[in-house]
C-alpha cells in the first residue's frame, strides 16, 4: 500500500512539473534554435536563444488574442513570430518599421517618413550571388499597416524578410529574443571549438 501511494505521489509530481513547464513555455519563456545566417552577426547558425513571451502581453495560442498587453514591439527589437501565411514556421527578424510609418530603402539606407534613420544593426555579407544585393538595396516606399511591423534580417544580403513577403501582424508575434544560452558551431574543425563559449550568456540587442 505504501509503495502504491509513493508511486501515485511521484506521478502527481511529474504531471505537475510537466504542466508548469508547458505553462512557462507557452506564456513566459521559450527556447529557439537559429538555423540560418539571416541575423548575422547578431545571431549565428547554431545559437540557442531564449525568448520573452509575455513582454508584449500574454498571447493565447491559435487565436492571436492577448491579455495584459502593456508594451508593443519597438524599432530595434529582435522578435520571433509566426511566418505570415505558413503557421508551421517561426521566423526571427528585427523590427524596423512601426505601424503607420512610411518605410523606404535607398541604396541600402533606411528612411522612415522620409528621414534617414540610424541603422547600427545592418551587416552586408559579400559572398552572395551576383545581382542579389541590387535586387534589395532599393525598396518602397511602403506604408506599414495598422497593428503590423516591417522587419529585416541584420544580414541584409541574405535574409528572407519584409522586403519579399510583406508585414508581420502583431497577432503573429510570439515574443522578444533576449539571451543566447548556448551556441554550437557544427562546422568547427575540432571538438574543442564546436562550443562557442564566448557567446553563452550574451544578451541580444
Amino acid at each position: 500500500m505504501a509503495n502504491k501511494r509513493e508511486i501515485i505521489k511521484n506521478i502527481e509530481v511529474i504531471v505537475a512539473a510537466i504542466a508548469i513547464a508547458l505553462v512557462i513555455r507557452t506564456f513566459v519563456v521559450q527556447s529557439f534554435y537559429i538555423p540560418s545566417g539571416s541575423m548575422k552577426p547578431t545571431l549565428l547558425p547554431g545559437d540557442y536563444i531564449l525568448v520573452n513571451k509575455f513582454i508584449y502581453g500574454i498571447r493565447i495560442p491559435y487565436t492571436g488574442a492577448r491579455f495584459f498587453s502593456y508594451e508593443k514591439p519597438e524599432r530595434g527589437d529582435v522578435i520571433v513570430f509566426i511566418y505570415p501565411g505558413k503557421p508551421s514556421l517561426d521566423f526571427i527578424k528585427r523590427v524596423i518599421g512601426l505601424p503607420g510609418e512610411m518605410v523606404q530603402i535607398i541604396n541600402g539606407k533606411i528612411y522612415i517618413d522620409n528621414k534617414l534613420i540610424p541603422d547600427p544593426w545592418a551587416y552586408f555579407s559579400k559572398k552572395e550571388p551576383p545581382g542579389f544585393i541590387q535586387a534589395v538595396e532599393n525598396y518602397g516606399p511602403v506604408l506599414v499597416p495598422r497593428n503590423s511591423y516591417f522587419v529585416l534580417g541584420d544580414n541584409r544580403n541574405n535574409s528572407d524578410d519584409s522586403r519579399f513577403w510583406g508585414f508581420v501582424p502583431f497577432k503573429n508575434v510570439l515574443g522578444k529574443a533576449f539571451l543566447i544560452y548556448f551556441s554550437w558551431n557544427s562546422k568547427a574543425h575540432s571538438i574543442e571549438h564546436m562550443v562557442r563559449w564566448s557567446r553563452i550568456g550574451m544578451l541580444i540587442h
